[in-house]
């Protein structure tokens, strides 16, 4: 992915708090729960809703949110495209953990099943 240098900062800089009532807005509005939602990030993140719940009022930046996380072990078997780049060729570590999670998010609002979601784990 040649993305700039910018965008990458841009993206760290993000808060998570920020991001989090649009994932929420998204898969609501396709019929999935914030429960779903929850389950999807706990899965990549290893945050429990306690944990996320602390993120949020810290207003934490998705730098410290990945620094923080411990990413799941199958996070290698998220591809496709996302935002017009496929995520498994996105080069800055912290883009391509961003864009893991919109991935998921975004399969989540897409109604595919819980199981292929979380990569069979």
């Amino acid at each position: 992915m040649n993305n700039s240098n910018t965008h990458n900062k841009r993206i760290a800089k993000m808060t998570f708090a920020s991001v989090y009532p649009m994932y929420v807005e998204k898969v609501e509005k396709k019929g999935r729960t914030k429960e779903e939602l929850h389950q999807v990030i706990e899965w990549l993140t290893d945050f429990d809703d306690q944990k996320l719940q602390e993120l949020m009022e810290e207003n934490v930046t998705f730098e410290t949110f990945f620094q923080r996380a411990s990413l799941n072990p199958n996070v290698h078997l998220i591809t496709g495209v996302i935002c017009g780049y496929r995520v498994e060729e996105i080069e800055d570590p912290l883009t391509q953990q961003v864009r893991y999670l919109d991935k998921l998010v975004d399969e989540l609002a897409k109604g595919r099943k819980m199981e292929k979601i979380l990569r069979g784990s």
